[in-house]
């Protein structure tokens, strides 16, 4: 209960910490190997904070990215994306194929992300994919690059 506790404290100040005059918040769902929800808060015109709660191998991942949005190929509402940031993790290796053991794993680790987003300009949706790749600095060093994912927020 603490390790939930602790990670939910972790995933709110990361989304909340930086205070901007003008921003747009997006919440959805995020589709891929990982499966989840996301939050994204721009902070300034061009730089978001992004908030991204998954399951995986029966147990769950937080992530904290601080992402730079540019426009792509001059088209109004398509946008491309790269950031960086970190996450913590809470894995059982009970279902987990790479471990198949009996223990249990808290990660923690950097990650990276790169993506496309389309905002649309008749409905209050975004649509975007990306590539997060991330690396375990401990509790199980190895690198993921498996992060890709399809996601889908609503914009108020």
């Amino acid at each position: 209960m603490k390790k939930i506790i602790l990670a939910t404290s972790i995933l709110i100040l990361t989304v909340f910490a930086t205070n901007a005059q003008s921003y747009d918040t997006g919440i959805g769902l995020r589709g891929g190997p990982y499966n989840g929800l996301t939050i994204k808060h721009f902070v300034g015109e061009q730089t978001a904070v992004e908030g991204i709660l998954t399951t995986r191998w029966g147990g769950f991942n937080i992530t904290g990215l601080y992402e730079m949005h540019k426009i792509a190929f001059d088209t109004p509402g398509l946008y491309w994306f790269y950031g960086f940031g970190g996450h913590i993790g809470f894995w059982d290796g009970d279902n987990n194929p790479w471990f198949n053991d009996n223990e249990n794993y808290t990660v923690f680790g950097i990650d990276g992300i790169i993506g496309m987003e389309y905002v649309f300009e008749d409905i209050p949706f975004t649509i975007g994919l990306d590539w997060k790749p991330a690396i375990n600095l401990a509790g199980n060093s190895n690198f993921l690059a498996d992060g890709g994912a399809l996601s889908l927020r609503y914009i108020f």
